[in-house]
């Protein structure tokens, strides 16, 4: 199935893809509510689908899609690899992401490659994931911690009081100190001087510059 609002590149691909032996284009839709509704009728084993549609966003679709018929294989073809779009697909369950200034050949390929059980990212987003997972594993010690908490945590590591942290991130001592006990229990901390070694060991300024 091919989803994607403009009608001129839902033809061109259907062109391009009723040419390559056993495959059938079953159904095409410019539209969330569409796609969903012709993904019930024909049960595709691949769809190619924009993020951008008519009605919403096709990472929608393919997460409401791929939850009901999770044999389904979704690719998002797209013009957008920003890094939030590509792990919001991800975490929607397409198993492809591929831009759209791709060949022809390499569209092709990307539909076997899913259509038999792998994964299939474009090589020029392939570095964002990597970068990104490396992110993660180097910074999992703060993982457990909510953003404000992180934020709060690296006030308290430049020695800043409760009443400073509060005026900082404009909010009420209270709640701050509510924060401060919280992850002080998460990270298993009994003092402030323990959070800023924690935060040091760990490197938090390096982690607050990719959290920015």
């Amino acid at each position: 199935m091919i989803v994607d609002d403009h009608e001129v590149v839902r033809f061109g691909l259907k062109n391009l893809l009723v040419r390559h032996p056993g495959w059938d284009v079953v159904a095409e839709a410019g539209s969330v509510t569409a796609a969903i509704a012709n993904a019930t009728a024909t049960h595709p084993d691949v769809i190619v689908m924009d993020i951008r549609l008519s009605d919403g966003s096709g990472i929608e679709a393919c997460r409401r899609i791929t939850k009901k018929y999770p044999d389904t294989k979704v690719i998002m073809l797209t013009s957008f690899a920003e890094d939030d779009l590509l792990f919001q697909a991800i975490s929607a369950g397409a198993v492809g992401y591929v831009l759209k200034q791709v060949g022809n050949d390499d569209l092709i390929n990307a539909i076997e490659t899913v259509a038999r059980g792998d994964a299939m990212l474009d090589p020029s987003v392939t570095g964002q994931v990597l970068a990104k997972l490396r992110a993660t594993t180097r910074f999992e010690a703060f993982t457990d911690l909510t953003d404000q908490e992180i934020k709060v945590l690296g006030l308290i590591a430049q020695g800043k009081t409760n009443k400073e942290v509060a005026a900082s991130l404009h909010l009420g001592e209270g709640t701050i100190r509510n924060y401060v006990s919280s992850i002080f229990s998460k990270l298993n901390l009994s003092n402030r001087a323990e959070a800023t070694a924690y935060a040091v060991r760990h490197n938090l300024d390096d982690y607050l510059e990719t959290f920015d």
